[in-house]
């Protein structure tokens, strides 16, 4: 099973700038092992099961409460998908298949 998970999350009730409190969540996520693309607007992770990805985005959660945040905004998709693996780069390469390399 593949399940891929868009996810932003971040403190509202801190400085204008998230980069620090982004950062302590990046690191929850680089850390549990699981693969994981960050862009400019959120971060993308593929996990094999469903009960991972939840545990993983609780992780998240906590981190930024260890660090005193007390209001938390998050947005968070799955795309779940059986008997399928590595879809994190298989859906690029599918796009890429009809108009060619499409990252710079």
């Amino acid at each position: 099973m593949s399940v891929l998970v868009q996810m932003a999350m971040f403190p509202t009730d801190k400085s204008e700038s998230k980069s620090e409190y982004v950062s302590k969540v990046i690191e929850v996520i680089r850390n549990s092992g699981h693969n994981y693309q960050l862009t400019s607007m959120c971060t993308i992770i593929e996990t094999e099961q469903m009960s991972d990805a939840l545990i993983l985005i609780g992780n998240c959660y906590k981190v930024l409460e260890e660090a005193g945040c007390t209001r938390v905004y998050s947005t968070i998709t799955f795309d779940i998908r059986p008997n399928h693996e590595n879809r994190m780069t298989q859906k690029i390469k599918s796009v890429e298949n009809y108009i060619g390399e499409v990252s710079k």
